[in-house]
């Protein structure tokens, strides 16, 4: 049984902060900074080029891998860590292309993030040959199914709305029309349960410095199911990918399974805040996260539609058709957002209207919802959202 007082003490929380933006950022597990500092001090300072020997750094991708699919209901050896979540999605996408050469169309959603249809339509745009991405309302995916379609490319948890797929039913759906399924699960992992064997993904990335709390620009990590992974062709054919990568053979031989879909050197700090981030994970049941998130999700759409009727629903009003945030529309919800973390609850805005409020269990509870309500409340009522210096746009909102 997951212990969430426990987890809460694992996490720094600055004081007079209600963090409700884990889903964009994660908060500092406690026991990072030892774990990184471990890796400068004595590793790198003493061990120097050894160290990718004497200390395994070379080896973390794969053992990093090894845990992270432990999460997601994959196969062991059969997830690689490293570089960021566009490479890897920009990798998973080339190599299910290759695997239906007689196909032309990448299917998406318009809800999909931007930075995935940006991949996909550089990839087709690149690949020539009548490629394109074709992009379809969320609930009108399985209809467009059809026998042109070459992948199916979905993010499960929608980044501004929180609104949710059915990966089950919609990889079904795509291999019934005779096209792969890629899944985005940057919203998903950490928030909820993933079972990408039993949903039969045949590729799937994320990323893990959301709720998974590995830090700023960590890791990102690539799945490839079984029977694609010595048939998965990629167009990032990095060094780190090569069968021999100290053989320095001047022709490419690709690595055994998906280790093929590592590119460069693996960064060694970063995947050390991973390694500290997930031992916290090692204490956590996902089934228990999910409903004690849906729980206070529901806690905290209530108190705000009592208390602040300005605002509108941005997500679906049923907890299981939605990840572990809630969105409320505002036609200043810039400035709405900007005040509220002025006063301690820091959420986030996604244009062009979106407040999103990211619900993380596992240092996020009762007291805070109730308290995050109270103040965005009073931020409404009393319009102090209206002031200059909460409209002025900073550089990364």
């Amino acid at each position: 049984m997951t212990d969430f007082n426990w987890t809460r003490q694992q996490f720094h929380l600055p004081d007079g902060v209600i963090y409700l933006d884990g889903n964009s950022l994660g908060p500092l597990p406690k026991a990072t900074p030892a774990r990184v500092a471990r890796v400068m001090q004595p590793e790198w300072q003493e061990l120097l080029i050894g160290g990718w020997n004497t200390a395994g750094w070379h080896r973390l991708p794969e053992a990093l891998g090894d845990r992270i699919a432990a999460m997601i209901g994959a196969e062991p050896g059969h997830v690689a860590v490293g570089d960021t979540l566009s490479i890897k999605v920009y990798q998973a996408l080339a190599a299910a292309l290759a695997l239906r050469p007689e196909r032309r169309v990448i299917l998406s959603d318009t809800g999909n993030f931007p930075s995935d249809l940006y991949i996909a339509e550089g990839l087709a745009r690149m690949l020539g040959r009548g490629y394109r991405l074709v992009t379809v309302a969320p609930e009108a995916v399985a209809d467009r199914l059809g026998d042109d379609v070459a992948v199916m490319m979905l993010t499960e948890v929608d980044y501004r709305t929180g609104r949710r797929h059915d990966m089950a039913a919609l990889t079904a759906q795509a291999h019934a029309a005779g096209a792969l399924a890629l899944w985005d699960l940057a919203h998903s992992f950490g928030a909820l349960p993933v079972d990408l064997t039993g949903c039969d993904v045949d590729f799937a990335a994320g990323c893990t410095y959301k709720y998974i709390n590995a830090g700023p620009g960590a890791p990102a990590f690539v799945y490839v199911a079984p029977r694609h992974a010595d048939l998965a062709d990629t167009v990032l054919q990095g060094w780190q990918g090569h069968e021999a990568p100290f053989a320095f053979d001047p022709a490419y031989r690709p690595a055994a399974g998906v280790q093929r879909l590592r590119v460069g050197t693996p960064a060694v700090l970063q995947l050390a805040g991973l390694d500290a981030a997930l031992d916290v994970w090692e204490n956590v049941d996902i089934a228990e996260v999910r409903a004690r998130s849906m729980a206070l999700s529901e806690r905290f759409l209530a108190g705000v539609e009592a208390a602040c009727p300005m605002l509108e629903l941005g997500s679906p009003r049923d907890p299981e058709a939605r990840g572990s945030q809630i969105s409320f529309r505002h036609a200043e919800g810039y400035a709405v957002m900007q005040a509220l973390i002025s006063r301690g609850v820091i959420g986030d805005f996604r244009a062009p209207d979106v407040l999103r409020f990211g619900i993380a269990p596992l240092y996020i509870g009762e007291a805070e919802i109730d308290a995050a309500v109270a103040i965005l409340a009073e931020v409404m009522a009393e319009g102090l959202w209206d002031r200059p210096e909460f409209k002025a746009r900073a550089e990364v909102t």
